[in-house]
């Protein structure tokens, strides 16, 4: 079921306790020399619909809310973002439609690192005023961490940015996109975790050329594997979610 692409009676008559709301959230922003700016909003929407159509019965999919919390690229340009405490607030008023609708059951999809702290919190500002609800947020690739792994090849077995796993996946949906003659090894980028210590330093500090890891071993067909892999993994864990018992 897609919510914008319903009318009013009929979204009056859908379930608010079984349903699981599933809005997706991504981003607009630089993808170093190769990749397009919305590569994040274009493999998170894929992601989306294609689990939709698997679990039409209990998923009702929001459209792709393709801004994100992206100040960390902002001197590479190329970007669009909402200020973190907005972003968060946002999220929070999207989800408070829902809620104040009768919804009980919402996962916020996530396709853009930047998203991951603000759409925590943002549920966590949620939480304390509807505890009988199921609030719930996960990144695409947190669900399907060991299907991604197992298909990379370079050291990184994550998804980083416009790197193997990104560029895999836009030559697969997208590959007119991808400016192949541009794509490089740039596994020189500076890690933000060390000894388990989190260093807040942006984009520009972190990367030479805005991207990260190895799109040099990217290629279509494994972009066809591990978006079937990401896409199977992320229907059973929301189908499961989908049947849990609500709190009181």
């Amino acid at each position: 079921m897609k919510y914008a692409e319903m009318t009013a009676v009929e979204l009056k008559n859908i379930s608010r306790e079984e349903t699981l709301v599933v809005l997706p959230i991504a981003a607009v922003e630089q993808h170093g020399p190769h990749m397009p700016t919305a590569t994040d909003t274009i493999i998170c929407t894929a992601v989306a619909e294609q689990v939709e159509q698997n679990l039409k019965e209990s998923v009702l999919l929001l459209p792709t809310l393709w801004l994100g919390a992206s100040q960390h690229h902002l001197r590479w340009g190329a970007t669009l973002t909402s200020r973190v405490e907005n972003y968060e607030t946002l999220l929070c008023e999207i989800c408070e439609s829902l809620l104040d609708d009768g919804f009980r059951r919402v996962l916020i999809l996530n396709g853009h690192g930047g998203n991951i702290g603000p759409m925590q919190i943002s549920l966590r500002r949620l939480q304390v005023h509807y505890r009988n609800c199921q609030l719930m947020t996960a990144s695409y690739w947190s669900i399907a961490e060991q299907e991604i792994a197992s298909l990379m090849e370079g050291e990184c077995k994550t998804v980083g940015h416009a790197c193997e796993a990104e560029t895999s996946l836009v030559l697969h949906l997208r590959p007119e996109l991808v400016r192949e003659s541009k794509i490089e090894n740039f596994i020189d980028y500076a890690p933000d975790m060390i000894d388990g210590v989190y260093l807040c330093n942006d984009m520009y500090q972190r990367t030479q050329k805005g991207a990260t890891g190895r799109p040099d071993l990217a290629s279509a067909e494994k972009g066809e594997q591990m978006f079937s892999a990401i896409v199977k993994r992320v229907t059973e864990v929301i189908a499961t979610l989908s049947k849990n018992a609500l709190s009181e």
